[in-house]
């Protein structure tokens, strides 16, 4: 039995599905958007069981965040930030709900539909949507501007809808054509009136980061009263990545020194430097500078300096570090994510 309690916790409304069931007596998908406080839970763990297959949620909290959103025992987590993970080694799925730092979206199924659901050999991936994250879009303005339009009704504020030039640079970005825009630049636009959002758009300069959501995604979590946030969204389109690097020791040892320092953007952070020409830590592609974000899979945040250095030996002759670069870590800090949101933002 793997058991895992998330110390994390909710200040949104979670929300269910509906409870409808067909005739061959599976039931709905449910999902819960949680949002965590740092000195709170989730007040569940997630169970890897011998009698019960998929992942079970079990010992809720009384009185929990969990709890009071209407998560159930013996529900089977089949979704984790629009991720299914009904096919997944346990420990993976234990560490995405980790790795999802203040905000996670849970898709779950009640254990008797679960159960009835694999009996009749259905597949549990086609009961949900296919795709339900936002996206978040870094646009760089070439001479013919953004290459997007922005219409609201009028008299309306923070109601925006996006026509994009096709192969244009909102287009090249990743930006869906119909889309609705909910943040510009790390910041709602919720409260916007038109003119302002235009004046916001020219103060951004040539670069303008945006969350958006198409048709689909925004009618999603519109239904269920679910706030979309960038935690949840699709980042595989922005030119900021995170880094994997996968160190084997030489006789010289792996070539890199590790510095506690402050971050640009506040707080205490592990940085890479000293990095030696020709060792295995230049190889995999390390950079002075570099953020250690996590070490051998498991995130850092809130070890200290010697802590850190003892993960990195704990496996004698290898490491896998996740690094981010300077331009980077002050990017997405600028846009909302916090240190325990990027290493889930590799997947």
């Amino acid at each position: 039995k793997f058991e895992f309690n998330p110390k994390v916790g909710i200040d949104n409304p979670a929300l269910t599905l509906t409870e409808d069931t067909d005739s061959e007596g599976v039931g709905e998908p449910r999902f819960y958007l949680l949002t965590k406080e740092n000195t709170e839970t989730f007040g569940f763990c997630l169970h890897e069981e011998l009698v019960c297959p998929g992942h079970v949620i079990r010992q809720l909290e009384v009185g929990g965040v969990a709890q009071r959103r209407g998560l159930q025992d013996g529900d089977r987590l089949l979704q984790v930030n629009g991720h299914f993970v009904d096919d997944m080694d346990h420990l993976r799925v234990v560490q995405k709900i980790k790795a999802s730092g203040n905000q996670v979206l849970l898709a779950v199924l009640d254990g008797d539909s679960y159960e009835a659901a694999k009996s009749l050999g259905r597949d549990l991936s086609q009961m949900l949507p296919d795709d339900i994250r936002p996206r978040l879009c870094h646009v760089t303005r070439d001479k013919s501007g953004f290459g997007f339009s922005v219409s609201c009704p009028e008299g309306t504020k923070g109601t925006f809808q996006l026509s994009v030039l096709q192969d244009g640079p909102a287009d090249r970005a990743g930006v869906p054509p119909g889309s609705w825009l909910l943040e510009l630049n790390g910041d709602s636009v919720k409260s916007y009136s038109h003119t302002q959002l235009t004046k916001k758009l020219k103060q951004s300069g040539n670069k303008v980061t945006l969350l958006v959501a198409s048709s689909a995604v925004e009618e999603f979590y519109r239904l269920r009263g679910l706030r979309v946030t960038a935690a949840l969204a699709d980042t595989s389109r922005l030119p900021f990545k995170v880094r994997e690097l996968h160190l084997v020791k030489g006789p010289a040892g792996y070539g890199f020194l590790l510095k506690e320092d402050d971050c640009s953007s506040g707080g205490v952070g592990q940085f890479l430097w000293d990095v030696d020409v020709g060792l295995p830590a230049e190889q995999a592609g390390m950079k002075e500078g570099d953020r250690v974000l996590a070490v051998n899979g498991e995130s850092i945040e809130g070890l200290d300096h010697e802590q850190t250095v003892h993960r990195i030996r704990a496996r004698q002759d290898q490491v896998t570090l996740l690094v981010i670069d300077p331009a980077a870590d002050e990017f997405y800090h600028s846009v909302g994510f916090g240190d325990v949101v990027l290493p889930w933002l590799r997947s």
